[in-house]
């Protein structure tokens, strides 16, 4: 019977030689199991010859082959690489537990193992036909675990194709995004530019009024001039008095009409450089205002038929707030320009009955400075109310507006200075814009 213990081990090592996968450990331990596959038989034949002399030499082999067939399985169950196998090395314990009792009962009470000599037989085949039971349903785990890892292979290189399109459409999906940012950011310069032009035309216009001004009194001072150097002649130093008075006086307004025109200059200067995001303490009805007058100078000089009454509420005492004054009044001459061109538009429809107004109104609203901008035009509709502050919007005809005005007068206000803008109105009655400033 101690054949079923050698053969068993044999077995044993012959299955793990030929299933288990090579890694590492596996390449190092694998000449020594070949090497002891071969052990074994050499091992069974050797003490079948020291034995064969002693009446219980096949029992003194069993307990030899239970203790072979113990070293085995422990070995394989120490071995990370072999995990999969344990379900299997369980069912050889039966067979070394009946190996180790039946040796012990034979050396400590030979008279009662041989009389029960068939039960220990009876219990060794049980055991090994236990063994096979075992493997045959540990043999149908490793085939249905080898559907599954056949499965995750064919998951695996779903996922891998899968990811390689994905990526794909990952960097077209960049390449458009970069794309579409330098196409936003030629717009942007291009409503910058737009912008620029229409202030430019205010400012021209803006700017002759201090330089007729100019003009004029020089004209007259050089008139007066003439006739201080007559009275002079005549020794009337009395008279070339008074009308060297008058000069003084015409040079004080030559003066101040000239700072005038070199305070617009400058403004259009600033304007026109590059913001550079450094804020400043500014005071509000004076960038107001004088953004109020450049923008609608600048639609009158685009067409000299359009007039509107302008209206300012400037609170009196307002403190000076902290912002970039050249983007601020870049989102205040945006707002000024679409009153103006929404009460242009009623009053073409509506014809000379109509009369455009266009406010603008400061105030300190809590912890807020207020501007607001209200015209009488043509209002937005409800529909595309909500829409208004999205980029490349526009309620404007095709070519009247590139929809990014709002857009960037939001992102200044908000983004930039940590402001709020609002928009009430009511279709063909009335538009207000309120921009409100952090203090």
């Amino acid at each position: 019977m101690s054949f079923f213990y050698f053969f068993a081990s044999f077995l044993l090592i012959n299955r793990l030689l030929k299933s288990v996968k090579y890694t590492d450990i596996w390449l190092k331990w694998k000449p020594v199991l070949a090497y002891a596959q071969w052990g074994i038989i050499i091992t069974y034949l050797v003490l079948q010859w020291l034995f064969n002399h002693n009446d219980h030499s096949d029992d003194l082999m069993m307990l030899a082959g239970s203790a072979l067939l113990l070293g085995i399985v422990l070995f394989v169950e120490r071995e990370e690489d072999f995990k999969n196998w344990r379900f299997y090395l369980k069912a050889h314990y039966p067979l070394i537990a009946v190996g180790f009792i039946s040796g012990i009962t034979m050396l400590v009470a030979s008279k009662f193992y041989d009389d029960k000599y068939v039960y220990f037989v009876v219990a060794i085949v049980g055991s090994f036909v236990w063994i096979f039971s075992r493997w045959a349903v540990s043999k149908k785990q490793r085939e249905e675990i080898r559907m599954v890892n056949a499965r995750n292979a064919e998951l695996d290189r779903m996922v891998a194709e899968r990811t390689a399109e994905l990526t794909l459409q990952k960097n077209e999906l960049e390449k458009a995004l970069e794309q579409l940012k330098t196409t936003q950011q030629q717009l942007i310069q291009s409503e910058k530019l737009a912008s620029l032009g229409e202030l430019t035309a205010g400012i021209a216009h803006e700017i002759q009024n201090p330089l007729n001004f100019v003009n004029n009194f020089s004209e007259v001072s050089m008139e007066l001039i003439g006739e201080m150097e007559e009275e002079l002649d005549k020794g009337d130093k009395e008279e070339a008095m008074a009308i060297a008075v008058d000069i003084k006086q015409n040079l004080e307004k030559i003066r101040h009409h000239g700072q005038r025109a070199d305070g617009i200059v400058k403004g259009m200067l600033q304007h026109s450089r590059a913001s550079s995001n450094t804020k400043e303490p500014t005071d509000i009805n004076k960038l107001a205002d004088e953004y109020f007058r450049l923008a609608y100078h600048g639609l009158r000089a685009k067409d000299k038929t359009f007039n509107s009454e302008l209206e300012t509420h400037f609170a009196d005492g307002l403190p000076l707030v902290n912002i970039v004054p050249q983007d601020v009044g870049r989102v205040l001459l945006n707002l000024f320009n679409n009153a103006f061109y929404a009460v242009q538009q009623r009053q073409k429809a509506e014809g000379g009955n109509f009369k455009p107004i266009v406010k603008v109104s400061t105030m300190v609203n809590g912890k807020f400075l207020d501007v607001q901008v209200e015209d009488n035009g043509t209002g937005i509709p409800d529909a595309v109310k909500d829409k208004i502050l999205q980029p490349f919007f526009t309620t404007k005809p095709t070519g009247e507006g590139t929809g990014l005005g709002l857009s960037l007068s939001y992102d200044i206000v908000a983004k930039g200075h940590g402001g709020k803008i609002n928009v009430e109105t009511k279709e063909n009655e009335f538009t207000k814009f309120t921009i409100s400033l952090p203090l």
